[in-house]
């Protein structure tokens, strides 16, 4: 008896394998259509192609041809190499880790508890030396 693996028969009804009722809008190169070079030194260009958490957006979300994703990761990674872009963005650098974005209960430091200033006492008058000066008085 020959056993079965499936208990549904494989269909797309589940909607797994279909892409909607409309197929996805054509995604154009933008730097094709400008007929613009990429360089590393625009970092404001660069940003849009750089996720919240770092890492360089897929071809397929951005839209870039082959030939400019490669050369969009090249840009990206000299930026990063100079300081130009971060590596990792600054919520991680804050936080220390990637975990979690709350801070831990032992990162939270209490309030400093302020310190209550000491009464301000009158100044004395300068105490004059009991014994008398070395110098003679005509030179003073």
């Amino acid at each position: 008896m020959a056993r079965q693996y499936f208990s549904k028969p494989r269909t797309n009804a589940g909607g797994r394998w279909s892409r909607g009722r409309y197929p996805p809008s054509r995604k154009v190169c933008s730097f094709c259509v400008d007929k613009v070079a990429i360089g590393y030194k625009d970092s404001a260009k660069l940003n849009r192609y750089i996720s919240d958490r770092g890492k360089i957006e897929p071809r397929r979300r951005t839209g870039t041809c082959a030939k400019h994703q490669r050369a969009l990761a090249v840009a990206i990674k000299r930026a990063r190499h100079l300081a130009l872009l971060p590596f990792a963005p600054g919520h991680i650098y804050r936080m220390g880790r990637v975990a979690s974005l709350s801070p831990s209960p032992a990162e939270i430091k209490p309030p400093p508890v302020e310190a209550v200033p000491a009464p301000i006492e009158a100044v004395p008058a300068p105490i004059e030396p009991a014994t008398p000066s070395l110098v003679p008085e005509e030179t003073q």
